[in-house]
């Protein structure tokens, strides 16, 4: 994609950080970290989000993932690892190449977590019921 910045950085168009690179993915650290350390995972193919993730490449992706996530752990001497994926402009994505966050986390360090929503147990079954339906 020409204007995607991740596909530049793969082609080695824009300069990074690069902590990983094998024949399918790429990691780098990212230049907006939530802590340092935060590393980003692509696949080197543009694929928007998860959505467009062949289940080869997202098998794959996993375990690279894996990997990264307990390098960053161990490196930064992390108290726990954020693993996020943001899909679609609703969950936050900003750059439409998929990515996975990689995120040392720290005791002390201020961040927060999600906020619960209230819901009662029919409503739960009902949103269980229809997407076990709806997996195939």
């Amino acid at each position: 994609m020409d204007d995607c910045v991740f596909c530049k950085i793969v082609a080695g168009d824009i300069p990074c950080y690069k902590v990983y690179e094998d024949e399918d993915f790429l990691a780098f650290l990212d230049m907006y970290p939530v802590n340092h350390g935060h590393t980003l995972v692509i696949p080197k193919k543009h694929y928007d989000n998860i959505f467009d993730l062949p289940n080869d490449i997202a098998s794959k992706y996993f375990v690279v993932v894996q990997k990264i996530a307990g390098v960053v752990k161990n490196i930064m001497d992390a108290d726990g690892i954020n693993i996020g994926m943001n899909n679609l402009p609703a969950a936050g994505q900003v750059v439409f190449h998929s990515h996975i966050h990689v995120i040392p986390r720290f005791k002390n360090d201020g961040l927060n977590h999600w906020g619960n929503k209230e819901v009662n147990q029919d409503e739960m079954n009902k949103i269980a019921e229809k997407m076990k339906e709806s997996i195939k």
